[in-house]
């Protein structure tokens, strides 16, 4: 899937894609919209940012997780060869599971407060009121919905695409296209 990124600068003007993408088969899971205005679109039933989509938690729990793991899995296969500890299968198996949920959770705390990294690009204009529409569409939809915004929609600017899965391992100038 590709994320599709959407500057707007009216709150009418969301309503209006939102009920237009709702009409067009788009569900509140596919579409996302970042504003400093949350009473805004509570009020006028559009879809907000959820805390994955505004803050890096998938991303560094994701890389806490790897860090926990290859820590583990060298622990274990360095005692594989000098053969200190003598635990039975499931002791390693647990030791492996646990550092590897341990290195997910504390990362997750950088994670939390971390601006997300696709959204970065966008922090300024988001802090003077502007809003980001992101849309989810699938890869041979993609072109069917830049017409339908630029046809239905011509106030919202595209601003640029993604995938929207996360990356553990780009930062934050990694793969984000601006068109």
């Amino acid at each position: 899937m590709k994320r599709l990124f959407y500057l707007v600068d009216e709150l009418d003007s969301l309503e209006e894609i939102s009920e237009d993408l709702h009409e067009h088969g788009v569900s509140d899971w596919r579409f996302h919209v970042l504003s400093k205005n949350e009473a805004g679109l509570y009020t006028r039933h559009v879809h907000s940012a959820s805390i994955l989509d505004r803050t890096d938690l998938a991303r560094f729990t994701e890389r806490g997780a790897i860090a926990g793991a290859l820590f583990a899995g060298a622990f274990i296969i360095t005692n594989l060869f000098v053969g200190v500890l003598q635990l039975p299968t499931a002791a390693w198996v647990a030791l492996f599971l646990f550092a590897t949920g341990m290195g997910a959770f504390l990362a997750g705390f950088g994670g939390i407060t971390a601006e997300n990294y696709r959204i970065r690009k966008f922090h300024d204009a988001v802090e003077k009121g502007r809003h980001l529409v992101m849309v989810d569409v699938y890869r041979e939809d993609e072109e069917t919905m830049k017409r339908l915004m630029a046809e239905n929609h011509p106030e919202a600017e595209l601003q640029g695409e993604d995938s929207s899965y996360n990356n553990p391992f780009v930062e934050s100038d990694g793969r984000f296209h601006v068109t």
